[in-house]
């Protein structure tokens, strides 16, 4: 993983991902839906590797991602071990239509923890468009990627569904080993449940938090909202609050004076 130290650089950050699976699971399909990006490798030839990059946005930072996928077959194996060196994630691709192609994900599985360990890993099921032909079926291929610890995707290249969604949740989990989420935490953009949870606790003493007609599980989220953000503390200083009885309770009467 490399960092774009250049401010004129057009990337934040810079990964290095692995399509792997066997052949004719529809890889090629995968990054011919990218229309961002370069196709010629870096390095100036294929042998069998197929390249791509695209870069995509995670909370507001820009990740180009080196995108290698080997045909597949198995006198590419060498070429496959030479390629994981440096690797940060791999996209590990089945044929939703091909059994052959899912049950031979653990093969793969063992040559890369032989050859890139550690490597975070998410399963991706390719062709749903197909699914009419569907050989695996989406609660096996969940169960099996949980068991493993991976995260689960079913894809359509075709109809360009959860393509970016993968490779983003991919560059998340690797940036997040690294601890590189911490740069840009400060900068992220409120969710809006997160929006409601200021809003309210900016005008709501957290002693009184218990008394709002609200579900419990929703106050107990508000007062840990609360003390996490010190909001309380800067917001409530010499003001004083009441709260109306819950009892009765009506969107007009229940307010805070």
């Amino acid at each position: 993983m490399s960092q774009a130290g250049s401010p004129g650089r057009a990337y934040d950050y810079l990964l290095k991902f692995l399509l792997v699976g066997d052949s004719d699971v529809g890889k090629g399909e995968i990054l011919a839906s990218l229309q961002d990006g370069a196709a010629e490798s870096p390095y100036g030839y294929n042998m069998g590797i197929d390249y791509k990059t695209t870069t995509i946005l995670l909370d507001g930072r820009r990740i180009k991602l080196q995108l290698w996928d080997t045909s597949g077959q198995g006198r590419f194996c060498t070429i496959f071990r030479s390629y994981s060196r440096g690797a940060q994630g791999v996209i590990l691709v089945y044929d939703i239509t091909n059994r052959w192609s899912f049950d031979g994900i653990d093969r793969w599985i063992k040559e890369i923890d032989e050859h890139a360990p550690g490597v975070p890993k998410i399963l991706v099921g390719n062709r749903l468009h197909l699914a009419f032909k569907r050989q695996v079926s989406t609660e096996q291929a969940q169960t099996y990627a949980e068991r493993l610890g991976m995260t689960f995707f079913e894809v359509s290249p075709l109809c360009n569904f959860n393509i970016t969604e993968s490779f983003t949740e991919l560059a998340r989990i690797v940036l997040m080993r690294h601890g590189m989420d911490r740069l840009w935490r400060p900068n992220k953009v409120l969710s809006l449940q997160d929006l409601c949870c200021r809003a309210i606790v900016s005008c709501t003493p957290v002693h009184l938090v218990d008394k709002l007609p609200l579900p419990v599980a929703l106050r107990s989220h508000l007062k840990s909202f609360s003390m996490a953000n010190g909001l309380n503390a800067r917001m409530m200083h010499g003001r004083s609050y009441s709260l109306t009885s819950p009892k009765n309770c009506t969107r007009n009467s229940c307010k805070i004076s």
